[in-house]
């Protein structure tokens, strides 16, 4: 309440830290060839007219306090852990590294619905640079918390500190109304092309999952906003997997469990299958993730990827 009636400018206000540096920020600036000096610093809210840092300053500086945390769980639940980290430094800084650190685990899944090959990515990449752009610039910074993303199976998930605006409902941003909660922070990175001005974002979100069966889902409350993502692969690779195997493609499994690594040649001689139906039969594993392979041509090898040791720990 005191927040939404004394006026209050998070970005404007001083920073309680003076002792700032720009080396990241800075370079960002001079890839996309814009000048970032004591003025263009004083111009766009960093520095304010007498001549101090503003908390803007200290989001872009090397100093930011402000941090995101990721999470990736093995499954649907937070039951088990299989990677976490901590992202700090400049917002852009924070903006690269999270965007890298998702497109690891941001899988290519390749079908063949004819002769062609279609690769589709567990996440439109649009989406994902869209909404981690929105846990960024919108988040509500006056708070110390970190932004939390989790990475599951089937869902990636934005939880950003601050709710929607005052007067602003959920149906509005979806239709593209756009009232920034950082308006000093929003048109820097629109200066920088990273965002667009016309609150484009959700509506882009939506776009990038045209036609599919899982929708992206949009939750607020009083303090937060939450941005999920669906996996598009999720549901035909569980489909695949359950689908029971035939007899041959079961002993294939089987032997390379048993035997792996090994050479189709050594796969022929142990089902006594022939060559185009050992083929056919290791491509759809392939296609399946029951198995991988390794190597070229003769040298080629098949075999089953082991459980590391921390699986085999949270199973205990």
């Amino acid at each position: 309440m005191i927040k939404e009636t004394d006026g209050d400018d998070y970005e404007a206000a001083r920073s309680l830290n003076q002792e700032l540096t720009f080396q990241d920020t800075e370079h960002f600036f001079a890839e996309e060839h814009i000048l970032l000096g004591q003025e263009q610093k004083r111009t766009l809210g960093l520095v304010s007219e007498d001549g101090v840092f503003t908390n803007l300053g200290l989001l872009l500086s090397d100093q930011c306090i402000h941090t995101a945390k990721l999470a990736v769980f093995q499954g649907s639940s937070k039951t088990v852990f299989k990677d976490r980290a901590e992202f700090s430094g400049s917002l852009f800084r924070q903006m690269e590294e999270i965007y890298a650190y998702i497109d690891r685990f941001n899988r290519t899944r390749a079908e063949f619905p004819g002769l062609k090959r279609v690769d589709t990515r567990d996440y439109p990449p649009e989406a994902v640079r869209e909404a981690m752009l929105n846990a960024i610039v919108h988040r509500d910074y006056s708070y110390s918390a970190s932004t939390l993303i989790s990475i599951f199976d089937d869902r990636i998930e934005f939880v950003t500190l601050g709710g929607l605006p005052k007067g602003i409902a959920m149906s509005d941003v979806m239709m593209g109304v756009s009232v920034p909660r950082n308006r000093r922070l929003a048109n820097i990175f629109y200066r920088l092309h990273l965002i667009e001005a016309f609150g484009t974002g959700m509506l882009k979100i939506k776009e990038c999952y045209a036609g599919c069966s899982c929708q992206p889902s949009v939750e607020t409350s009083e303090n937060a906003f939450k941005i999920t993502l669906p996996n598009v692969n999720y549901e035909a690779e569980t489909t695949s997997q359950k689908a029971p195997l035939f007899k041959r493609e079961q002993r294939i499994l089987e032997f390379i469990s048993a035997k792996q690594p090994v050479s189709r040649a050594e796969i022929e001689t142990a089902t006594g299958l022939s060559q185009s139906v050992t083929v056919r039969t290791l491509k759809k594993l392939l296609e399946l993730r029951l198995i991988q392979k390794s190597g070229g041509g003769k040298n080629t090898v098949y075999f089953q990827e082991k459980e590391s040791d921390d699986d085999e720990e949270h199973k205990n």
